[in-house]
């Protein structure tokens, strides 16, 4: 599957042209031949002989952006100055920042602010620490946590790496939940070690958010952590990944009519994600279903079922069916792929049962071609942000920490996670549904206060926020 130009492999070319002739008619047409879309053409400066222009385009990736470069330098008469990769420039000095809620312009405000005033506020909490959710920015503040050991589909490569995944998480925890989260990348993968860590810096935060760690000890170490903290401990790639597709299955449920409790679901993957999807799947009422991995359909009698494996052969596959994927699809209502790319074909797809569902999620190359399973299934899913129906961790994490933060809950629970993939799909109307509509946009603009309100009140909160948005 040939990608499509997109912005975030976009670049920017300062170039000069002979003023007038068909240099500029000659650039936009040598980039739209070599597969480019420009999206900006900016004179930056002008003279009687030459024009300076900012040419802004989109590639399919680096190599094709090189490309581009050198087809706009073989147009007659232009001079290829600066490039620009607009991702890199976006991220220079980071994209986060703090900035104090308190303005300090006088020693007056120096004093409440900072000693001698906050002496008196450190002593209250040093009596009552509870009053920290109150009086610190514990109130509103989650921790982004990662070890850089799954960093997206780029597998283990350390704290550095992971950095500017985990800055984008936190620009849009106060984007979209106006929650404060702080990225911690941390430069150990010992999980006792990790444990410690987290342990140690959270009373300082009302919320943990794992991320990008690698299985099975992702398992590990969120069991532990939400055994020994007083605040909840969210997997994102795991919890984050099964909301949502939840929520989708819900609405494609309702798209082809059919109820979750008769289907018979298929997955492919049974990682830290799948494992997730499996089990809030099975508490939202799913009662048919069979997961395979790289080694075939798991089952009792499987050699090497172990751990969370173990799990998910006692409580899937009732029939007891072995074999392939290819095999345990024929006949599915509902495919969910969270594993590696190409593993099903279009064929495959047309042996599902009538008016199916694909969920394709693996990224950046699904399991199945989108366009080959939309000629068989009547819903198609993907993690991709260039086909319809997107299924989105963003959709779901700001809405859930939002509700969690403001009942100040001390956990999350299954319960709260069903809440939230059912307010999650509620946001798409009856109106509003179709095959190609069944997740809302992540700018919708009552997605994440619908999400945090059943999240909340799933977790005793009250039903509505006083207007300052405080809980006492």
């Amino acid at each position: 599957m040939s990608a499509v130009p997109s912005v975030s492999n976009s670049i920017t070319v300062r170039l000069e042209v002979p003023a007038g002739g068909s240099s500029v008619s000659g650039l936009t047409t040598a980039v739209e031949q070599a597969g480019g879309s420009i999206t900006a053409l900016d004179v930056t400066a002008s003279g009687h002989e030459r024009l300076r222009i900012d040419v802004t385009c989109a590639a399919r990736d680096t190599a094709h952006a090189e490309e581009l470069v050198e087809v706009m330098r073989r147009v007659p008469g232009v001079v290829i100055g600066k490039v620009s990769d607009r991702v890199f420039l976006a991220h220079i000095g980071g994209k986060i920042a703090m900035n104090s809620k308190r303005p300090i312009r006088n020693r007056d405000d120096l004093s409440l602010v900072y000693t001698p005033g906050v002496a008196r506020v450190s002593m209250a909490l040093a009596r009552n620490p509870d009053d920290a959710r109150r009086l610190t920015i514990k109130r509103n503040s989650v921790a982004v946590i990662t070890d850089g050991s799954a960093v997206l589909g780029l597998g283990n490569v350390g704290p550095y790496a992971a950095l500017p995944v985990m800055e984008g998480k936190a620009a849009l925890f106060k984007r979209f939940g106006d929650i404060d989260a702080w990225p911690l990348c941390l430069d150990t993968q010992d999980t006792d070690e990790i444990v410690a860590v987290v342990k140690a810096v959270a009373p300082g935060f009302a919320g943990i958010n794992l991320e990008d760690i690698s299985a099975p000890r992702c398992f590990e170490i969120e069991a532990r952590l939400r055994k020994e903290l007083d605040i909840p401990v969210f997997h994102d790639d795991q919890h984050g990944t099964a909301i949502v597709v939840l929520a989708a299955l819900f609405n494609a449920l309702r798209v082809v009519e059919k109820p979750l409790a008769d289907v018979r679901i298929v997955m492919s993957g049974a990682g830290a994600a799948g494992t997730a999807i499996i089990k809030l799947l099975l508490a939202a009422g799913a009662r048919n279903l069979v997961a395979a991995d790289i080694d075939g359909v798991v089952h009792a009698g499987r050699p090497g079922i172990v751990g969370e494996l173990a799990w998910i052969a006692a409580h899937t596959n009732e029939v007891g069916f072995h074999g392939t994927l290819k095999e345990a699809i024929v006949g599915a209502d509902v495919f969910i792929g969270v594993s590696a790319p190409d593993v099903l074909t279009g064929e495959d797809v047309a042996k599902m049962a009538d008016r199916s569902i694909v969920f394709a999620l693996a990224n950046p190359d699904p399991e199945v071609d989108p366009a080959e399973a939309a000629r068989h299934a009547a819903v198609v899913a993907t993690g991709r942000s260039d086909f319809p129906n997107q299924i989105n961790n963003v959709l779901a994490f700001p809405g859930v920490f939002r509700g969690l933060l403001d009942a100040q809950s001390k956990n999350v629970t299954t319960s709260m996670m069903v809440a939230a993939a059912h307010a999650l799909a509620g946001v798409v109307k009856d109106e509003e549904l179709n095959a190609a509509y069944i997740t809302p946009s992540v700018f919708h603009s009552d997605l994440h206060t619908t999400v945090a309100a059943a999240v909340r009140t799933a977790a005793g909160g009250p039903a509505e926020l006083p207007k300052d948005t405080e809980v006492e």
